[in-house]
């Protein structure tokens, strides 16, 4: 019998956000606590909307989603709409969920849950760390009451994809990442917190044939999967799949306007999915080779504000406070990303037929 795994998944629903969901939905060891929602890809009360709409489309409208603060702790908000579409879900559309949120406040809910089950939940953190540096200012024991928090975030040994040494999640709140990298940095009672960056998540590349083969699993025609609307029948201004799947559907549309993204800003037709394989590592810590390192975050440079500064060659004599991603099974994480989300688009589609 699978061992349930319990997780709290914090996130800025976009792309790649939406993959992951999706991905813990479909794992059978995964247990989902709750969601909850941080400003970041797109603005807050867009990231819940689409949340509650991802949940419901995989069948787990009783997930409980709560927002949490909808702005950086001390810096404006900055979103990204040319990444992830205006709605954040690319040219995917959603209908809007039937529930409320949760009354609750992603940070209340972060210590409510974890001192009702003290050591058991793993956190992960798709986002900005806004959220969980509210939560560990309110409650400084927060770090040793879960089990562990895995954080996808930073930019250690490559370049960054917001400025030149900065990744996305840590430059739109860096205040909050130093709050949190301080706090659960490896203290007595507490876990390391597992880091996956750019280093390692830009190795997970979903390409067009990945997703003919999501789409085979899920027991769609593959080619459909690839056809746009628009090249059939007029549809409208945005190209969206005609495949009958709804998941495959809305993973074909949310894909195709990251893969033009990578395509304009990388030079390869595909997407970089990493916060699945930040949940993947959180389900299967296998996944991941880590290394236990001394990391800060630059908050006055001119020109590397939001940089994760990593101590390699151990020069300042810190403790290490993260466990830091340098290398990931990559063709593993993908090749089970198929299986598990294709498996869960052919159940869902039983279901409703």
């Amino acid at each position: 019998m699978t061992q349930s795994i319990p997780l709290i998944i914090d996130c800025d629903t976009g792309i790649d956000d939406s993959l992951a969901l999706l991905y813990a939905c479909a794992s059978p060891e995964a247990e989902i606590v709750a969601v909850t929602c941080v400003a970041g890809n797109v603005d807050a009360r867009q990231v819940a909307a689409n949340t509650l709409a991802v949940l419901e489309l995989a069948g787990r409208g009783d997930v409980e989603v709560a927002l949490g603060r909808e702005v950086p702790l001390v810096r404006p908000l900055v979103t990204t709409p040319e990444t992830h579409g205006p709605r954040g879900i690319g040219y995917a559309q959603l209908p809007p969920a039937a529930r409320p949120l949760s009354a609750r406040h992603a940070a209340d809910l972060f210590i409510e849950e974890a001192r009702r089950r003290p050591g058991e939940i793993t956190l992960v953190a798709l986002g900005p760390l806004t959220n969980l540096a509210v939560a560990v200012l309110r409650e400084p024991e927060l770090p040793r009451l879960l089990r562990r928090l895995v954080i996808m975030g930073g930019s250690y040994r490559s370049p960054g994809n917001t400025a030149p040494t900065t990744e996305w999640n840590i430059s739109v709140d860096p205040d909050a990442a130093k709050v949190v990298f301080g706090a659960f940095g490896g203290g007595e009672g507490t876990t390391r917190p597992m880091a996956l960056g750019l280093d390692v998540t830009e190795r997970a590349k979903f390409t067009p044939e990945h997703m003919v083969r999501l789409a085979r699993r899920a027991g769609s025609h593959s080619e459909e999967s690839l056809l746009r609307a628009d090249e059939v029948l007029p549809y409208g201004p945005e190209p969206r799949s005609i495949v009958a799947n709804p998941v495959v559907r809305f993973i074909a549309d949310a894909l195709r306007f990251y893969m033009e993204f990578h395509s304009r800003y990388d030079g390869f037709y595909g997407a970089f999915i990493h916060d699945p394989l930040a949940l993947a590592a959180a389900l299967d810590p296998t996944l991941v080779r880590t290394e236990a390192l001394t990391v800060d975050v630059e908050l006055g440079g001119q020109l590397t504000t939001g940089e994760t500064v990593t101590d390699w060659r151990r020069t300042w004599g810190r403790p290490p406070n993260l466990d830091v991603a340098v290398e990931a099974r990559s063709d593993v994480f993908l090749d089970r990303f198929v299986e598990r989300v294709g498996g869960l688009a052919a159940t869902l589609s039983n279901v409703a037929s």
